[in-house]
């Protein structure tokens, strides 16, 4: 039966209405690293700066305690040079050295900056003190022979002077201070790339020539730096979203016969999104996965999705692996929300580290399992 045409008057709340969004915010994690770089050595001296020049290489194990502050032990050595001209009679000697060191690392962006998880390019300065280990001077000697015949020459048999006063031979260790800068450029969150310069500095007693004052040797190098598990968490955040005003609406309803209602059967989806060893990195063809999983979400949006996330339990431990396990999640849900942009409502994620094995074949638990419905 057909009904009168009614008009509803309705009156919304003046005034401010609050509500809110979400997003994601991260949070430093302190982290070990390993480190190898090669590169080069200048020794100062007498002679032109070429032939003061040598290899150079270090390994270093570190640890960033904050975004700003670290510490890393480091063994730095290969080889040094000398050299003198006495009477127009040059001599240029090396010798090896090996030198452990402890520096104290500041990073100068995150501490000027602001910390940031995901920053191309970091400057840092570091310090520290260490132990120079020399050995195999025997250069040196055939050098003293030289340098003293040319002394004589020059002055007479009465000559006194002794161009390598200092010389010494077998192993000698000697208190090392150290200082320089650095540059590092991001890869990935687990490796990146760096450029060091540093400043070392001895006793006179080094290079084996008395001079009266400190001998210092300059070392640029570049190398690698490998994170050794996570550097940052993650966190969900509530953000307020600006407040509107209700408006006076007039409604005009008009009812006719009941409209059939269709219900929608959806059914769930499963994707398993596998990881390499000691990997947090989703990989192109594991983002396909992703991808599904968020265009199903869009397409139905009441689903929701959970993630569990599994490390093996073949390699690392229950700490190691429980963190493991929390991040891959973590990664599939930021890859979710960032690149897709599905809400975090409508996203649970938990870790069961490697004490839950979902899979037979212990490389496959290296997963996060999303199903959404």
């Amino acid at each position: 039966m057909k009904l009168k045409k009614a008009i509803l008057y309705s009156m919304l709340l003046l005034g401010a209405v609050s509500v809110s969004a979400q997003e994601i915010a991260y949070d430093f994690a302190p982290h070990w690293y390993l480190q190898g770089q090669f590169g080069g050595q200048h020794t100062l001296g007498e002679v032109s700066f070429s032939e003061l020049n040598s290899l150079n290489a270090q390994l270093g194990l570190g640890y960033q305690f904050t975004p700003v502050f670290g510490t890393r032990f480091s063994v730095n050595g290969w080889q040094s040079k000398g050299g003198s001209i006495i009477n127009n009679t040059k001599e240029v000697w090396k010798w090896n050295y090996v030198a452990p060191a402890l520096d104290l690392t500041f990073n100068l962006s995150n501490l000027f900056g602001g910390y940031k998880y995901d920053r191309l390019c970091s400057f840092g300065v570091f310090a520290g003190l260490g132990a120079n280990v020399g050995f195999k001077n025997d250069e040196a000697a055939n050098a003293k022979t030289n340098l003293t015949a040319a002394t004589i020459k020059q002055a007479g048999a009465t000559a006194t002077y002794d161009p390598l006063a200092y010389l010494w031979n077998g192993t000698k260790t000697r208190l090392v201070g150290r200082f320089g800068g650095t540059v590092d450029f991001r890869l990935s969150d687990a490796v990146s790339l760096g450029i060091e310069l540093a400043a070392n500095t001895l006793n006179d007693h080094y290079n084996s020539k008395r001079a009266g004052n400190a001998d210092w040797y300059f070392n640029a190098l570049a190398g690698i730096k490998i994170n050794l598990g996570g550097t940052y968490t993650t966190r969900v955040i509530a953000v307020p979203v600006p407040v509107t005003n209700a408006e006076e609406k007039v409604v005009e309803k008009i009812v006719e016969k009941p409209v059939e209602v269709v219900k929608v059967v959806r059914e769930p989806i499963r994707r398993d999104i596998f990881f390499k060893i000691n990997s947090t990195v989703i990989s192109e063809v594991e983002g396909v996965k992703v991808q599904d999983v968020a265009d199903y979400l869009k397409k139905y949006p009441e689903a929701k999705v959970s993630l569990a996330g599994y490390a093996d339990a073949g390699t690392g431990n229950n700490k190691i692996n429980d963190r493991l396990a929390a991040q891959r999640a973590e990664k599939v849900m930021n890859v979710l929300v960032q690149k897709y942009g599905i809400s975090v409502d409508r996203i649970s994620y938990e870790s069961h580290g490697s004490r839950v094995q979902p899979f037979a074949e212990n490389d496959k638990n290296r997963v996060t399992i999303c199903i959404a419905e």
